[in-house]
């Protein structure tokens, strides 16, 4: 009955149940299994095979570190190593082979005198000088490393222009006439420069070599556009309009304006940082003292961070942990030297908190740059005061060198990366 039992709970058929059960007797009785059944099962029970069972599907095996899913980049665009971790590849010791000839510098344009302050960080002071276009806002790395490309975007006068400096010898080129060039990014897919015509209100898609334009984008809502970052995938970049309190989104591949976002409050969007984990974007707004936080994909505010008053520039840290808030200490586009409120915050990007402050002796007026190779060092133009600051980001100590009439959007050089998407030196 033992047997009768186990062999039921099994699930075969009764037939099957009852041979097997004349199987067992026929072997206790010194039978053999054959003869028992031939002689007592069914012809058909004999050859029917066994029913068949589904192979169960296979397990996936998911590793601990496996991580988020990979990025389903543009055409052409390198792929993005660490999902988690869009700054990944721009972490000390990731210096591109093709930066090993150039010369570590830190280029300032000077917006009031029309020319280009060269700093040596190793001496701490200013070691070449040259002019280039009327009123440089920008230093802006090419996508492939190669030119440093200075946009000289003339306020208001129609003698817009590039002046590139070759990063091996710190020299310029010849200026290159385009249209109002207040800023410059490059597509992640390295096809386009897009230049920012921040007074005619459009995004210039040109030829990242010869600046040839290949196509228009108006942005006629956009008053004052200015400041750009791009979607993890590079499918999108959202721009600031400074003067019109919100934001532009752009498809990157076929060029045309997905929408617009009015920020809830402020009205000055200034500088703007994609997170590591390419879930939110960072708005520096100079009038709302802080920092928005918008979804990308979905184009919504989600939050804000009070960070200092003139909320300015944005730049994330060596380590991709921390984002360095400049705070220009003033609500004016030309504000007064050495103001109290001029200083810099860095904000936790795991937390989006404030978790330190670095004040200036004497006041001042940090403005942008970006962070040094090693990330020892953020390096930022002081606007107001015709400086340059370094400060130590270790203490927060900072240390100021005199240079030109007005400084802007200083560049860091050379940077660790593999592109660059353009401003004073985006790299992935």
């Amino acid at each position: 009955m033992k047997i009768r039992r186990l062999l039921a709970a099994t699930g075969l058929t009764p037939a099957r149940t009852a041979a097997l059960m004349l199987l067992c007797g026929g072997l206790a009785a010194g039978g053999s299994p054959g003869t028992a059944l031939a002689d007592e099962v069914p012809a058909a029970a004999a050859v029917q095979p066994p029913p068949a069972v589904p192979a169960a599907p296979p397990v996936p095996v998911v590793s601990p570190a496996s991580g988020p899913a990979a990025i389903r980049t543009i055409p052409g665009m390198p792929p993005v190593i660490n999902p988690s971790d869009l700054y990944s590849e721009t972490t000390e010791g990731h210096l591109s082979p093709v930066l090993k000839n150039d010369l570590v510098r830190i280029y300032v344009p000077n917006l009031r005198s029309n020319d280009v302050s060269v700093i040596d960080p190793a001496l701490m002071k200013v070691v070449d000088r040259f002019p280039v276009g009327r009123s440089p806002q920008h230093v802006v790395p090419s996508w492939d490393l190669r030119t440093l490309w200075v946009t000289n975007n003339a306020e208001g006068k129609q003698d817009g222009s590039l002046t590139p400096i070759d990063p091996r010898t710190g020299r310029p080129g010849p200026n290159v006439a385009v249209d109002d060039p207040y800023n410059m990014y490059f597509t992640p897919d390295g096809k386009s420069a897009i230049v920012v015509a921040e007074a005619l209100r459009r995004l210039d898609f040109r030829d990242p070599h010869t600046m040839q334009l290949q196509v228009s984008v108006e942005t006629p809502e956009c008053k004052g556009v200015n400041h750009a970052d791009f979607s993890i995938d590079g499918r999108y970049a959202i721009f600031t309009c400074e003067f019109g309190g919100m934001l532009v989104k752009v498809d990157t591949v076929n060029h045309k304006v997905l929408g617009y976002l009015k920020l809830s409050g402020g009205g000055m969007p200034q500088d703007i940082l994609i997170s590591p984990d390419g879930r939110k974007f960072y708005v520096a707004d100079m009038h709302a003292d802080g920092v928005f936080i918008v979804d990308g994909d979905s184009f919504t505010e989600k939050g804000f961070i009070p960070t200092g008053k003139g909320t300015h520039g944005l730049y994330p840290s060596r380590d991709g942990k921390m984002m360095y808030v400049a705070n220009r200490g003033s609500h004016k586009i030309h504000g007064k030297r050495h103001s109290p409120d001029g200083n810099v915050v860095v904000v936790d990007f795991a937390t989006d908190k404030v978790v330190k402050t670095w004040l200036i002796p004497g006041g001042g007026s940090p403005d942008m740059g970006n962070v040094s190779a090693d990330g020892r060092t953020l390096w930022l133009s002081g606007r107001f005061d015709d400086v340059v600051y370094a400060f130590d980001t270790a203490t927060g100590a900072v240390r100021s060198i005199p240079v030109g009439a007005e400084p802007h959007g200083l560049t860091v050089w050379p940077q660790p990366g593999r592109y660059s998407v353009g401003h004073t030196g985006i790299l992935r």
